[in-house]
């Protein structure tokens, strides 16, 4: 009898368990075809049956949230918040539905209890970030720092930052973080940016002929050796900053860096370029991070008179994704 009594519990939470899944599943359908009465309808009955259940809730908010009935939403989000234990989307959710509310101070409580319970998040930080910035706090580069410290394969923050540190006119970090971010996220319009960024701030790094004496007032060793190194290829700018000039100033870049400071600063994004160098890729990575967004018909007409090094490159960046280790971090606020 009490196997009997086993066994019909169990298939009670199968039951239930598949119940939740099809609820889910056909109101995440009626939401991609832009149908978001009826998400919301299968998931209001869903939730009748199991109303703390999390993930349908959820799926309810998104469902308002994407309506534009943020005031509905915002119930949802309320409901949520009373719940013991939430995971880093709930509070990713809540936060969406803040912001599009403008409840800034909600938002801000939120997040600071997000990120005492999810100190790691790089997803929080970049995100409260965000907020701060919108509402014209000067500490959101410390979250996008924090959030590089303790979560360095996200890429929010390298892209968060590096537009920071190039409004601010810092002749390091953009570079640093900026190219960081695109071998991340490369297939998005923000990395195609950012490519245009990288160009730029590597013009104005090599507009004054002086780079020595910048990386001199700076208090950062990781920065003063960056500039110092950089220095050294400044005379090839004498040609002007384009994708042949930048792929000779980065190549030698490298090279010198080994020389002196790979030991000291052990860093993923320059072993990476090493590695292209030693490989004969290079030239064809360089291409694809400025050409593209320097002279787009020339990238073109350059993978086509150079189509086994662009064929090699391209195959061999499908194949591997680009993570930031931690323990290498450099950056001093």
């Amino acid at each position: 009898m009490k196997k009997l009594f086993f066994l019909l519990a169990v298939a009670a939470a199968l039951q239930v368990e598949a119940q939740e899944q099809t609820a889910q599943e056909t109101a995440r359908t009626f939401m991609r075809s832009g149908d978001f009465d009826n998400a919301i309808l299968v998931l209001n009955r869903a939730l009748q049956s199991e109303p703390k259940n999390l993930e349908l809730q959820k799926e309810l908010i998104m469902a308002y949230y994407y309506k534009r009935d943020y005031v509905k939403a915002l119930e949802g989000v309320k409901v949520i918040m009373e719940y013991d234990s939430l995971d880093v989307v709930s509070y990713q959710i809540a936060g969406n539905v803040y912001k599009a509310l403008e409840e800034v101070k909600l938002a801000d409580k939120m997040y600071k209890k997000a990120l005492k319970q999810y100190p790691k998040s790089g997803a929080l930080y970049s995100e409260y970030g965000e907020l701060l910035t919108a509402t014209q706090n000067k500490d959101a580069i410390k979250y996008w720092e924090k959030g590089i410290q303790e979560d360095p394969s996200f890429a929010g923050n390298y892209y968060n930052a590096a537009l920071y540190y190039s409004n601010a006119g810092d002749k390091v970090w953009p570079l640093v973080y900026g190219e960081i971010f695109v071998n991340m996220e490369s297939l998005t319009e923000r990395a195609t940016a950012m490519k245009g960024l990288l160009l730029e701030n590597y013009k104005k790094l090599f507009a004054n002929s002086e780079i020595v004496k910048e990386g001199d007032k700076l208090k950062n060793d990781f920065s003063k050796a960056f500039l110092q190194t950089m220095d050294k290829q400044s005379p090839m700018a004498n040609h002007g900053i384009t994708t042949e000039t930048l792929t000779m100033i980065r190549t030698r870049f490298i090279l010198e860096w080994y020389k002196t400071y790979g030991t000291k600063f052990p860093f993923r994004l320059f072993d990476y370029q090493q590695q292209l160098i030693r490989e004969g890729m290079f030239e064809a990575y360089n291409q694809w991070l400025f050409g593209t967004v320097e002279n787009l018909p020339a990238y073109e007409n350059w993978t086509k008179t150079h189509s086994e090094a662009y064929n090699k490159f391209t195959s061999f960046q499908k194949g591997r994704i680009f993570k930031m280790p931690a323990g290498q971090y450099y950056q001093s606020l």
